[in-house]
């Protein structure tokens, strides 16, 4: 298949853009056709095979419905060494709408120089302003008519366009906006010249009273008033079009023109960023823009992303930094390599996104197509039924007139028809803004009505790598010396969870020892001889192995294995030196994203294929409603189908193996530094890798579909009351509207459903009170309420222990085999029923909404590691208490209740253990 974008002329409403849409889907070989009448364009898409006849077609077949259609013409060059058709392409609606204000700005100048000079001669006598003495009286009311045909003459000249378009359109049997104002201004026109006539043959007769009689009923001045007032609302509706590409404006503005070039032999040089190849050598400096998408290779900068992503505060770029093209280097120097370049940038990316967006249709607009098509029509046939009735009731001639110009220029096509493109415009260009890319149109109103948003784990809700996150020493060993243990064992793994380690250790200045007789113990963990000493790294079955014993770090191993974390044993010389807890740990945006869309009445599910434990023990730290655990990546995609027999689903994830699911959901959400494919395959991606714009998303959704009804109801209830007043329906009761008041109010009601969309320009995500919540510090950083602060016997481990998931919990070298094997018996038979939010776990979601009670102790008499483990075992025993962490160097234990609780209750459990409580808090 093959798409063609054709600029159209002669366009006015909705009827224009519905008529066009007929002619050009009739032409054989088109498969479907776009029309948008805000940009003035139509998306065709055809059959490859002789599609440049089917062009040559589409353009005869439209400009017999009366209207002009221009193919675009193709892009020329490779995508990967200009960017200038594209840009040339996107920037073609911003510039339309500037061109169209101008136009409209100098027709609207003339108009009024004209008119209003129209309007004091007709109506001066009226309110006895003063006039020459040429213009009065019944002997001069041939030069009084004559002067204001001639007024009136300019007005319609440079107005000419509403009845060339409108009568052309007439003559084609497809009347649109134009052709109803085209009517009434020629009818007063018209009408005019005939009592032109009329004085100058009383005047001829001697008939005075004749003359008097024409002199009054000359409709000048309401034709020009229809004209001018018609353009006027025009001139504010392409202002406030021309708002509505702003957000397309603004990236295209972010973009470099020049770049400054690195040459082989060290000069730099300024070129146009269109001369930019891959692999070419660039220069950024402090206050400059990074001209393309690349990787720094040298010096350092803080670059500022927000204009490109809506993340405000600025990162820190150094060689091997990914940088991206568009966003400005606040501070430093740095010289990158170009990767991407013209059409393959990420902003051309953007833009491409958002003008597909902008040229699609929502379903919500079919609504207003139907309409359209038998708007105008039908209107006529309204005037001119006033017209015939209100002579049938013997109502003057020119009264009956008045009444049927007003049906005419009061109704308002063009209102249905900017209903909804203007609001997709402004939306999805703000969305643009907030790093939200929204594919298309029906995208945006179909995310309104998803009622359960489903999470990838790895990489979406958790980091998607490994990090240290709890430390433990004994006796033999501080931090250091476990450090360059550590770090000695596992640089010679290549184990993703000893990948993890080794940058622990070396951030804490670690270094390596003489490491001989390296051997990795399959489902244990690696051996070697360290310095002449036989070391261990690995599971308590490899302890065992080596006749180590670990009971000093057995209780805080089960802790933090029931968290979802690896605990690795180190020893060296048959003693335990210590303890290091990997896992991937949760993002610290996950929680305050689950509880916003909680907040929005939306079920949240985590799709995974760990285990179980795994699954539940991020359960806990998100809050996720429930948990599929144990899916294959091609079982996701199913899990997806079985969710969507209860409503509407959005899949958000990341990686290559989430891509049938996310096209098989009917919302795909795609995090932005995910893969290729996953990107592909959705229908929105987000720029950044924060889990809380999937809530602004939904958010952006709710806003802009609840925008477009807005401008639908005034449209339609506009017209509906309107038409009936203007002809003349409560006359009876004094309620009547001439034709200049019926085109002031028609030229209103456009510029008032254009300017309910702009307001979709100063929207911003908003996060209700449970999701304020959840991003205090504790739950930023992913720590659960019942996570263990490290303990050590000598010295403490890293200053941000986060109690996260191991992002392979499968069985490794480096992992407690026996735990898991038993994680995944207890995981069996949970598979089958995790494929559904079952009770209990909505049960368990509920209340984790109700906040929970902590008292802290402060404890004497313990002196290591197992008097930890012993406290903490004892206040566990305690029914009505969910968790208890104890701190060895602060002397203390917080206690999380489920239910209130003594302090006398608590003190004797401590008491009986061989512990002394000194005061509760």
């Amino acid at each position: 298949m093959m798409k063609q974008t054709f600029d159209v002329t002669g366009m006015s409403c909705a009827a224009c853009s519905a008529r066009v849409e007929k002619a050009a889907s009739a032409v054989d070989g088109v498969e479907s056709v776009a029309v948008n009448l805000l940009k003035n364009s139509m998306d065709v898409t055809m059959a490859d095979e002789d599609a440049d006849f089917v062009i040559g077609d589409v353009v005869e077949a439209v400009t017999k419905a009366g209207y002009g259609a221009t193919p675009r013409p193709a892009k020329t060059g490779s995508a990967k060494t200009s960017g200038a058709a594209s840009a040339a392409a996107q920037a073609a609606p911003v510039a339309a709408a500037e061109a169209e204000r101008r136009t409209v700005r100098t027709r609207l100048i003339v108009s009024i120089a004209f008119t209003v000079p129209l309007f004091y001669l007709s109506m001066g006598h009226m309110f006895g302003w003063p006039l020459p003495e040429a213009f009065l009286g019944d002997q001069n009311a041939l030069t009084f008519a004559f002067t204001q045909f001639l007024l009136l003459l300019p007005v319609i000249f440079v107005d000419f366009k509403f009845f060339n378009n409108g009568f052309r359109s007439l003559a084609h049997g497809a009347p649109n906006m134009d052709s109803l104002i085209a009517l009434g201004s020629a009818a007063s026109t018209a009408y005019g010249i005939y009592a032109i006539y009329q004085i100058g043959i009383g005047l001829g007769a001697g008939d005075m009273h004749a003359v008097h009689m024409a002199s009054m009923d000359l409709y000048f001045e309401s034709a020009a008033m229809i004209l001018t007032l018609i353009t006027l609302g025009k001139y504010f509706e392409a202002r406030a079009k021309g708002r509505t590409t702003d957000a397309l404006a603004k990236l295209m503005d972010l973009a470099p023109k020049q770049a400054l070039r690195r040459l082989p032999d060290g000069t730099e040089e300024l070129v146009d960023v269109d001369a930019v190849r891959e692999g070419d050598v660039l220069v950024v400096k402090a206050g400059d823009g990074v001209p393309v998408d690349g990787v720094v290779i040298e010096g350092t900068g803080v670059v500022d992303e927000s204009l490109l992503t809506g993340e405000s505060i600025p990162v820190e770029k150094e060689a091997g930094s990914q940088v991206t093209g568009a966003t400005i280097n606040t501070s430093g120097w740095f010289a990158m390599r170009a990767e991407r370049v013209g059409d393959d940038t990420t902003l051309a990316g953007i833009m491409r996104l958002v003008d597909e967006a902008t040229s699609t249709k929502a379903p919500i607009e079919k609504i207003a197509d139907k309409i359209s098509g038998v708007f105008v029509p039908a209107v006529i046939v309204i005037a001119i039924a006033t017209f015939c009735i209100w002579l049938a009731l013997g109502a003057p001639f020119s009264t009956a007139m008045s009444f049927g110009i007003s049906v005419l220029v009061i109704s308002c096509p063009c209102a249905l028809g900017l209903a909804t493109p203007t609001a997709i415009m402004v939306g999805t260009g703000r969305g643009a803004t907030q790093g939200i890319l929204i594919k298309s149109a029906e995208t945006l109103e179909r995310a309104h009505d998803v009622q359960t948003v489903v999470f990838d784990k790895t990489g979406t809700l958790t980091e998607g790598k490994p990090e240290v996150t709890d430390v433990f020493t004994t006796d033999i060993a501080d931090t250091e010396g476990l450090a360059s243990l550590a770090l000695s064992l596992e640089e010679k793994s290549e184990h993703p969870l000893a990948a993890a380690i080794v940058a622990w250790a070396r951030e804490n200045g670690a270094q390596a020892q003489n490491v001989e007789d390296f051997e990795a113990v399959p489902g244990g963990g690696l051996v070697a001889t360290v310095d002449g000493a036989v070391a261990y790294a690995g599971n308590p079955r490899l302890m065992g192995i080596g006749n180590v014993n670990v009971d000093a770090l057995s209780t805080q191993a089960e802790s933090l294995a029931s968290d979802g974390k690896t605990p690795l044993y180190f020893a060296i010389g048959g003693k335990l030196a210590g303890m290091i807890a990997v896992a991937d740990v949760v993002k610290p945006t996950s929680a305050a994203a689950v509880a916003e869309l909680r907040a929005m009445g939306l079920r949240t599910v985590m799709l995974t294929g760990d285990n179980i434990r795994t699954a539940k023990a991020i359960q806990r730290q998100t809050g996720v409603d429930a948990v599929i655990a144990g899916v294959l990546p091609d079982g996701k995609e199913r899990e997806i189908r079985t969710l969507q027999e209860s409503g509407k689903v959005a899949m958000v994830g990341d990686g290559v193996n989430d891509a049938p699911a996310l096209a098989r959901a009917d919302i795909g959400i795609a995090i932005g530094a995910g893969s290729d494919i996953a990107i592909e395959s959705a229908d929105i991606v987000l720029m950044r890798p924060a889990v809380t714009d999937v809530p602004a998303a939904m958010q952006l959704s709710r806003a802009t579909l609840r925008n477009i009804k807005q401008n639908l109801f005034w449209a339609l209830i506009y017209n509906a009351v309107c038409i009936p007043v203007a002809a003349g329906a409560f006359a009876f009761a004094g309620v009547a509207l001439n034709p200049m008041i019926a085109a002031a109010a028609m030229s209103l009601s456009s510029v008032c459903v254009v300017s309910n969309a702009l307001r979709l320009r100063s929207w911003k995500p908003k996060f209700a009170s449970s999701a304020d919540a959840a991003t205090t510090p504790a739950a930023a950083s992913g720590r659960p309420a019942d996570s263990e602060a490290p303990q050590t016997g000598a010295a403490s481990g890293p200053s941000t222990p986060n109690a996260k998931v191991p992002a392979h919990p499968g069985p490794t070298p480096a992992s407690d085999s026996a735990t898991e094997a038993a994680a995944e018996d207890e995981a069996a038979p949970e598979r089958e029923q995790a494929a559904h939010v079952d009770a209990p776990l909505q049960k368990e979601a509920s209340e984790r909404k109700e906040p929970a009670m902590e008292k802290t102790l402060i404890v004497e008499g313990m002196m290591c590691p197992k008097c930890v483990a012993h406290v903490k075992e004892a206040l566990e025993g305690v029914s009505g208490v969910e968790a208890a962490a104890v701190d060895l160097e602060a002397k203390t234990a917080v206690v999380t209740l489920a239910a209130d609780l003594s302090d006398d209750v608590l003190r004797n459990a401590v008491t009986e253990a061989g512990y002394e409580v000194v005061e509760v808090r």
